[in-house]
This record gives C-alpha cells, sequence and structure tokens, in this order.
C-alpha cells in the first residue's frame, strides 16, 4: 500500500469515528437535561387521573434556625407555586424522589398510606427533583397510590437548602416550619414511616 493510500484511509476512519459519535443521544431520564417531551396540556391530564391534590397556599412563613428555605418551586403536573417555607401550621412530611430513584418506587406506596391514614393532621408533599421526565413521575404516582402535592425541582435547587446527596430523602418539619430531622435512608415498611413521625413530629397513627 502506497503512502498516500494509508493516509486516505486513515482519513476515512477519523471521519467515521466521528460521524458516529455524533449519532449518540444526550440522556434524557435520571436527571438528563434534556426537556420533556410531554406537553403541559398531557401533565396536566395525567396529574388528574392520578387524583393528586392541588399544591397548598403559602401560611405564615417560617424563619430562625432550621426554617424551610424561602424557595419557590413549581407545581408538578400544573397549578400555583409554592413557596416552602410558607408550610407552616401543622407537621409536615417532605419527601425527595425521583421517577428513576429505584427505591424511591420501593417506598411511595408506604407514603401514600400514610398521607391516607393521617389524614389532616399531617401534611405530606413530595418534591420530584433532578428528574428530566415528568410524566413518568405522574405516572408513577399514580401507580403508588400518590395523592398528596408534588411540587417540582428539575434544576435542584433544594439541594443545598434541604441538604441532600441522594435520593430518596425525607424531611420532618414541625408546624412552626422548622426542619427537626431528614432521614436519607428508604423506608423499608410502613412501621418504620410510622414510627419516623411518632418519634420526630410527635403525631401517632
Amino acid at each position: 500500500m502506497t503512502v498516500r493510500a494509508v493516509i486516505a484511509a486513515v482519513l476515512v476512519a477519523v471521519l467515521a469515528a466521528g460521524c458516529g459519535s455524533e449519532g449518540k443521544e444526550k440522556p434524557t431520564f435520571g436527571g438528563g437535561s434534556e426537556p420533556a417531551g410531554a406537553s403541559t396540556a398531557e401533565l396536566v391530564e395525567l396529574k388528574a387521573a392520578a387524583k393528586i391534590e392541588d399544591c397548598p397556599t403559602s401560611a405564615k412563613m417560617a424563619s430562625g434556625k432550621d426554617a424551610l428555605p424561602d424557595l419557590e418551586l413549581d407545581c408538578l403536573g400544573g397549578g400555583r407555586p409554592v413557596n416552602l417555607a410558607g408550610l407552616t401550621g401543622k407537621p409536615v412530611v417532605i419527601n425527595l424522589w425521583a421517577s428513576w430513584c429505584k427505591e424511591c418506587r420501593d417506598e411511595l406506596p408506604l407514603l401514600a398510606r400514610a398521607h391516607r391514614e393521617y389524614g389532616d393532621r399531617v401534611q405530606f408533599i413530595g418534591i420530584d427533583v433532578v428528574d428530566a421526565a415528568p410524566e413518568a413521575a405522574l405516572r408513577l404516582a399514580g401507580q403508588s397510590g400518590i395523592t398528596y402535592p408534588q411540587l417540582v425541582d428539575r434544576p435542584g435547587r433544594t439541594r443545598a437548602p434541604l441538604h441532600y446527596a441522594g435520593l430518596p430523602q425525607t424531611v420532618f418539619v414541625d408546624a412552626q416550619g422548622r426542619m427537626v430531622f431528614t432521614e436519607r435512608t428508604p423506608f423499608r415498611s410502613y412501621a418504620d414511616v410510622t414510627a419516623a413521625i411518632s418519634r420526630h413530629l410527635g403525631v401517632t397513627s
């Protein structure tokens, strides 16, 4: 093979490799950066089908040490935005999760049951975080029996103020809007959920 032929073969190989890399898709699930495929109308329909409650209005703003952050988040599937610092007036369980998180999938039905059984005594709030697929999150909520309000934090703005490094994570908040404890491991049973609520919020099932 002549020198000219060798150079030509190398150029062909380099160009082929470059074309192959351009064809790869960027991640769109599990924290990917591409926009979700579902339209706003489809998300609204998915939220209605799952019977997820409207996001709450902000009450008296929490302040002081360990208070919930003054941070506004959109309502997943449409609705009024919520300022986390306004979640006052009753004890709150805030669960951070995502549709791509397997352990979140396992514990969501447990939280759904707790929401039903505690009624108005404890407020439950979910935050779908760093999730490029809000439609998948809403479907998972429906499949898990979740009906309590859901917020969305796609860019992960809650990471620093709520001090989370992984998912799932559950933050227990007293009636004054102060974070009293953070559970950084998933709940394995319903008894684990009720024990945590009793221990950190003083509310029994």
